[in-house]
């Protein structure tokens, strides 16, 4: 039997998907980031070994990867936490971007060429790394420090400053035209406007019918409509396809449907970075870096010093401490992965040749393994002040301090409590009716699925204090529980029981805290009816209390010994038994346990069925 010959494009994607399962975590292991690891296998399965030899093409298609994140972006862009953070973003961010790159551009005007050249070098080394940055304050939690707020508004805005710098490129190109373009221009406007339309007024009740249909992959199909077809439609005008992502994400930033949004792209946004940074790395000139390795040495160590001098002025001239300043600079010194982007879109129109790219990739790469050592030595040239770096409880940026799923009955009492006493909370639920009507009333209620795990994360259960889990159904309730308990085992859990055999369940589970969603009301219902039978206030308590006790003593006998033990201790009244109004037709039969399991089950699934709005 012949073997059949395997096209290359299936054979290299194996290869890069095996280089990738290798080489990401043993770079994250020793503390240098999935980042270097993606680009370390890019350069040793193509400049290196030769084994993958399409770079540019694979380059081409990876460039998603930069869209979805920043459709990402743009859902973290709310109007209110910009507005919060808007003195950092704004003033400290845009002082950082413009004085780095106007001071790096002209150092790299010493050595390169032409203006155009120097200018997108400049801007480009100007730029900071998000994913490391991130991962590298995350690591050493200190993302709520003052120092990591300030470091976080730089990053915030060097994510939207590329979307500017991203269109500036092409009119550096030599072989573009110069003068103005009023077509392409009106063009291009009316295309954004499109997006905003679509955005306000056409993408939530999209997002709102697919979700009544309860097809979990037309909401992954609708999350990648939105993304490739703002990008496309960005595109075919001549705009940048990360423009029109960005654009889709801030008009979704509000929506209801956010978390489930961000939860379907991210994984195909971590995977398609992954193969950008690889395909950065095939494409790189081998030769390049062997023959000019200490220039680009020697320019990696002083665009760090300039930038981290730079960053350092810049942060106390926005009345940050000597602290806060020395540590952000420390940690903004490297250079980015968005470097990569607008190196390779100059590349691609001419404004850099290949032998330029390449020598500012390799400082972009090498300033990232030096970031560890540039950490290290601000801490080192710091004074020892416990108290400035203590979390700043007051953090604009940080997640709700309660993480509720399900807004059922009690949920939605529950959520009153908390906003009376201030404390914020964020909702999910997976009912667009419910999210509807919830909305009506002024909560903050997102569309998600509580029982997945990357729903949770995007909706901020690592940054929560707490989690309430007051879904409808036991078996639901119990899949959330389990999974928080395996995945978050740090996490407080406070649960909604639907009756008394769902109670016992709870109690083999790691939960902090559950309650029957009838019990409470009941026995209030019946205190009110002894009083209005004239017993005296003093007398309700103590019955009331009395009921109490024995509940929980029989519950306890029923955790131990199963549903139908401690029936000695419920109140019961044997006395006379009634005699039927008519003659029963056929004889009596007991119920069996499986028939009492058959009727409780009926009553849960007409519960279920209740649906009450939010008040």
């Amino acid at each position: 039997m012949a073997l059949t010959a395997t096209p290359e494009i299936y054979t290299q994607t194996i290869i890069l998907l095996g280089a990738a399962v290798v080489a990401a975590p043993i770079f994250k292991r020793i503390g240098l980031g999935t980042v270097l690891g993606y680009l370390a296998a890019g350069v040793t399965l193509g400049p290196l070994l030769g084994v993958v030899n399409n770079g540019e093409s694979i380059l081409h298609f990876a460039e998603l990867g930069i869209v979805f994140l920043l459709f990402i972006v743009g859902l973290e862009m709310k109007p209110s936490r910009l507005w919060s953070m808007r003195r950092d973003i704004l003033g400290l961010g845009s002082a950082q971007v413009v004085s780095c790159g106007l001071v790096l551009s002209f150092f790299a005007l010493l050595v390169a060429p032409n203006f155009n050249m120097a200018i997108v070098a400049g801007f480009g080394l100007a730029l900071s790394s998000t994913a490391f940055v991130l991962q590298t304050l995350e690591s050493r939690n200190d993302v709520n420090t003052s120092y990591g707020q300030k470091t976080f508004s730089v990053l915030l805005f060097q994510d939207l400053a590329i979307i500017p710098l991203l269109a500036i490129v092409p009119l550096l190109s030599s072989s573009g035209e110069m003068g103005a373009d009023w077509p392409a221009f009106w063009i291009g406007l009316s295309a954004i406007g499109v997006v905003i339309f679509a955005g306000q007024y056409l993408l939530n009740p999209l997002l709102g019918v697919i979700a009544r249909t309860g097809a979990n992959e037309a909401m992954l199909a609708t999350a990648l409509f939105v993304v490739f077809g703002s990008a496309l439609l960005m595109q075919s005008v001549g705009l940048s396809m990360a423009l029109g992502s960005f654009l889709a994400g801030v008009l979704l930033a509000e929506s209801s449907y956010r978390v489930e949004l961000e939860a379907n792209i991210e994984p195909f946004r971590g995977i398609l970075l992954g193969l950008f940074f690889m395909a950065v790395g095939l494409s790189l000139d081998i030769n390049v870096l062997l023959e000019n390795w200490l220039a680009i040495i020697g320019f990696v160590l002083i665009a760090m010093v300039v930038k981290a001098i730079i960053i350092y002025l810049a942060c106390r001239v926005f009345s940050a401490s000597h602290s806060e300043s020395t540590r952000t600079s420390a940690i903004l010194s490297q250079h980015g992965e968005f470097g990569f982007v607008l190196f390779a879109s100059a590349t691609s129109i001419g404004v850099l040749d290949n032998q330029t790219s390449s020598f500012l990739v390799a400082m972009v790469v090498l300033s990232m393994i030096l970031t560890p050592l540039s950490v290290w030595l601000g801490n080192k040239l710091l004074e020892t002040n416990p108290v400035l770096d203590e979390p700043d409880e007051d953090f604009k940026g940080a997640q709700s301090p309660v993480l509720m799923i399900g807004f059922s009955r009690m949920g939605q009492v529950a959520a009153q409590a908390l906003l009376a006493s201030g404390e914020d909370v964020t909702v999910i639920d997976n009912n667009p009716k419910v999210i509807k009507q919830a909305a009506t009333f002024g909560f903050r209620i997102y569309f998600g699925n509580g029982s997945r795990k990357e729903v949770l994360i995007s909706a901020g259960i690592l940054q929560a204090k707490l989690v309430c889990i007051a879904t409808h159904t036991p078996e639901i309730t119990n899949r959330i529980v389990d999974m928080i308990a395996s995945e978050f085992p740090d996490k407080a859990m406070y649960v909604r029981a639907y009756d008394r055999a769902h109670t016992i369940q709870l109690m083999d589970k790691n939960v902090k805290y559950h309650i029957r969603e009838t019990f409470d009301s009941a026995l209030s219902l019946g205190g009110e009816m002894l009083r209005g039978l004239g017993h005296e206030p003093d007398e309700v308590s103590e019955i009331l209390e009395n009921v109490r006790r024995m509940d929980h003593d029989r519950l306890m006998v029923q955790y131990r010994e199963g549903m139908y033990a401690g029936m000695d201790i419920l109140h019961t009244r044997p006395t006379v038994q009634p005699e039927p109004l008519v003659k029963p037709q056929h004889p009596a039969t007991a119920l069996d346990e499986r028939s009492i399991e058959v009727l409780e089950e009926d009553n849960i699934k007409d519960k279920a069925k209740e649906s009450t709005p939010a008040q």
